[in-house]
């Protein structure tokens, strides 16, 4: 018995404090719960930079009926919300951006009249506006943009691909509020 005796008493002399123990594994567990968290939180709100746009001809981006459009347009659309616009971003223009960043949605005001907004040209009635879409798909392009072709100044929206008619609809109700609607002007056909 004492051989076992002397065990115990080596044994006791090398055990270690069952706080240390505890601190010992509540330590790690506290740093990986702590990266987990952090990461989930940077995912959650990348910071966003401002959106740049570049420049296109806006003959009337300056008119009155633009400014009128660009207050009245809402501050989110569906899943996007107002985007931040960079310092040197073109008058009556407003863009929105998702949560995660992607492709953002562009509102112009005071275009000149498109290019292939031709007599017989398809178009589309949403909310009482009258819309020419142009796809970009032959410019290689994951967008689309929907011309308001119906009232005094063109209004160009600029969609990604899979955005849903929310946009569209929404902008149209502040366009159909904004700006009396008159008669489309299409191109005549090219000889």
């Amino acid at each position: 018995m004492t051989e076992t005796a002397d065990e115990d008493e080596k044994r006791a002399k090398h055990r270690y404090p069952p706080a240390l123990i505890a601190s010992a594994v509540a330590l790690p567990v506290a740093l990986v719960v702590g990266v987990v968290v952090a990461a989930v939180i940077a995912n959650k709100s990348p910071a966003k930079e401002p959106v740049v746009l570049g420049t296109v001809p806006a003959p009337k981006a300056t008119s009155q009926e633009c400014q009128a459009l660009i207050a009245a347009l809402p501050n989110e659309l569906g899943d996007y919300s107002n985007a931040e616009l960079s310092a040197d971003a073109p008058p009556a223009t407003k863009a929105w951006q998702s949560a995660d960043g992607g492709e953002p949605i562009v509102a112009r005001c005071g275009l000149d009249r498109p290019l292939e907004f031709t007599v017989g040209a398809a178009l589309q009635d949403v909310n009482m506006v009258t819309w020419f879409k142009i796809d970009g798909a032959a410019q290689q392009l994951n967008a689309s943009t929907w011309f308001a072709v119906d009232r005094a100044v063109y209004v160009a929206l600029t969609l990604p691909n899979g955005t849903g008619p929310t946009p569209v609809q929404l902008v149209s109700e502040a366009i159909k509020k904004a700006l009396p609607a008159v008669t489309p002007d299409p191109a005549p056909l090219p000889n």
